[in-house]
């Protein structure tokens, strides 16, 4: 006879014990930042509710795993714009996953200036990725370049960049411009 397994189990209601080993949990697997902890315990919360006396303080609790060292948000930071970057991301890409993130400006200040400065081989690596521009077949028709260009720009780099990579032939890669 097959196994049954039991869809209906009702789970308990968290507490304060069981919310901290919810949280401990998910950042032994997780690299994380404060808010995207406290996301994950605020659904948890949705999911299974509360049955503790007072209400659960989230933030308390993540910057308590912060001063521990759990949770480093420009650590955090720091890793997941390298990344993006080593996958071709832009700077303005780089910004938004780190704002989706909740890191703070202060925090994410580093990571960005660092993906700003490896712009230019991050949009290399994309066209490369990609087969754009210098590592394209061939010259694109005026539908595809537009393609290309939207392409760099949905990755996050600027238009002027996107124009000059998309525009060099094929086996031809241009040298940075730093104007």
């Amino acid at each position: 006879m097959a196994q049954s397994w039991r869809h209906d189990r009702q789970v308990p209601p968290l507490d304060e014990a069981a919310l901290e080993r919810l949280a401990l949990r998910y950042v032994e697997r997780y690299a994380t930042s404060r808010a995207k902890l406290r996301r994950y315990l605020e659904r948890k919360l949705r999911e299974r509710g509360w049955g503790g006396d007072a209400p659960p303080d989230l933030v308390q609790l993540a910057d308590r795993f912060a001063e521990l060292g759990y949770v480093d948000d420009q650590g955090f930071a720091s890793a997941k714009a390298g990344a993006l970057v080593r996958r071709g991301y832009g700077p303005r890409r780089v910004s938004q996953a780190l704002r989706a993130a909740g890191i703070s400006e202060v925090e994410a200040a580093p990571a960005e200036s660092e993906a700003r400065d490896g712009a230019w081989a991050a949009a290399l690596d994309f066209a490369r990725r990609k087969r754009l521009g210098p590592f394209a077949a061939a010259l694109p028709d005026r539908a595809g370049r537009g393609k290309a260009i939207g392409a760099f720009l949905r990755a996050g780099h600027d238009l002027a960049t996107a124009r000059r990579l998309t525009d060099a032939r094929p086996g031809e890669i241009p040298e940075r411009d730093d104007r």
